[in-house]
């Protein structure tokens, strides 16, 4: 029942979402055309694909801690790498696309609510080495993991905070004096979803970006959405069906774009 449920919103998706001839702000426009529409192969992503291999190769289990809303496809606290690789780290189209848009948008300070194994986190890292990515994760064995791979990748601008987001989030907000680009992905529920994004709004500025992971995921997600594109200071919200995108450029109308991705 779940199943056909996510089908018929995406269903409903498709039969709404528009390209580039309905874009009338040149700001999306240009985001659109440049950095979400095209398929734009980078070289390094051979590199991270590769070591997604890998991970989906794994015979290794671990001890999962597990602080969001669980998993739909395996509740057991102790998983298969090569289950985590394939269920819980983002598909190489939507981390492709999260590249493209660091890679466009060129954030200094970069936000990650969920590294798992750090495929996505690798992703957010490499378009450029100045930046600084700072990725959370509540347990420690997949953070192990991450930090290996991170290793293997030689990124060196990756900082991984480790612990219950609900700790580790807003202690670091107070150590940056701003976020430019954050990816949620931490906890797929109403409450914790608003809660982050109300706790990171205090260092968003004018240019700053926040993507939301699996918005219609769920009818809490979906409502957490709303509430997220319908708060004062969010200016222009994008909705991918499996991403959400908010900008907080003052100087634009207030405007909601459903586009094909």
């Amino acid at each position: 029942m779940e199943k056909i449920s996510f089908f018929l919103r995406y269903l409903s998706f498709i039969l709404s979402a528009k390209d580039e001839h309905s874009i009338h702000s040149p700001f999306v426009f240009d985001l659109y055309t440049k950095a979400i529409k095209p398929r734009k192969n980078f070289y390094v992503f051979t590199a991270i694909e590769k070591l997604r291999s890998k991970l989906l190769s794994s015979t290794k289990k671990i001890k999962v801690t597990d602080y969001g809303a669980g998993s739909k496809i395996e509740n057991s606290p102790e998983r298969s790498v090569s289950n985590i690789a394939r269920y819980a780290e983002k598909s190489p189209e939507l981390a492709q696309l999260i590249f493209r848009l660091i890679e466009y948008l060129k954030p200094a300070i970069i936000f990650d609510l969920g590294t798992s194994l750090g495929i996505t986190t690798i992703y957010e890292a490499s378009p450029s080495h100045e930046s600084k990515v700072i990725t959370f994760e509540g347990c420690p064995e997949t953070s192990k993991i991450a930090r290996e791979n991170f290793q293997k990748m030689k990124l060196k601008n990756i900082e991984l905070v480790e612990g219950n987001i609900d700790q580790t989030l807003p202690a670091k907000i107070q150590q940056v004096q701003k976020i430019d680009f954050i990816f949620f992905d931490a906890n797929h529920r109403y409450e914790p979803t608003v809660r982050y994004f109300e706790t990171c709004l205090e260092k968003a500025r004018e240019e700053s970006v926040f993507v939301f992971d699996d918005i219609h995921w769920s009818k809490e997600m979906e409502e957490a959405w709303q509430y997220i594109q319908n708060h004062p200071r969010v200016t222009i919200s994008i909705d991918l069906f499996f991403l959400g995108i908010i900008f907080f450029r003052t100087k634009q109308p207030k405007q909601h774009f459903k586009l094909k991705c």
